[in-house]
């Protein structure tokens, strides 16, 4: 099972309030330990809402909004991608997360979808696309790496 581990934005993260070394030292060690444990996938911190904007579809309307947003509690600061054995294991590991804030902090878990939890709306031809989609992807993304 794969989970997206959703890092809350707080007020110092909105502020663009930098992490401190030790804080960058602690959050090094625990995404090693995530790599050593075949856990970690992908992982990275947002810059704050101030830098984004927002889509919002209504029909064949797209209106942009651009940042800052107000609603602080519907931010999110960083993300991680997880593959873990159980929705217990992914708490596991955040429990043993250095806090990511200076201050109180909240961290979200969600489960990713997979290809089979679509059932038949993910006709063979449909799968097949996902599967060179995702392959053409690794590889770009390898060779950007070089």
């Amino acid at each position: 099972m794969r989970f997206m581990i959703l890092i809350k934005a707080g007020q110092d993260s909105e502020a663009g309030v930098m992490p401190s070394e030790q804080q960058l030292a602690e959050m090094g060690q625990f995404n090693e330990a995530l790599a050593r444990a075949g856990v970690l996938e992908a992982g990275e911190g947002l810059r704050p809402s101030s830098k984004g904007a927002r889509v919002r579809f209504s029909g064949a309307e797209r209106v942009v909004t651009r940042g800052p947003f107000p609603e602080l509690n519907e931010l999110i600061a960083g993300f991680w991608i997880w593959k873990c054995a159980s929705l217990e294991e992914a708490i596991q590991w955040v429990k043993r997360c250095p806090n990511p804030m200076p201050n109180d902090s909240t961290i979200e878990i969600r489960q990713v979808f997979e290809a089979d939890d679509f059932g038949e709306a993910l006709t063979p031809e449909l799968r097949e696309r996902e599967a060179k989609l995702r392959a053409q992807t690794a590889q770009q993304s390898a060779g950007r790496q070089h």
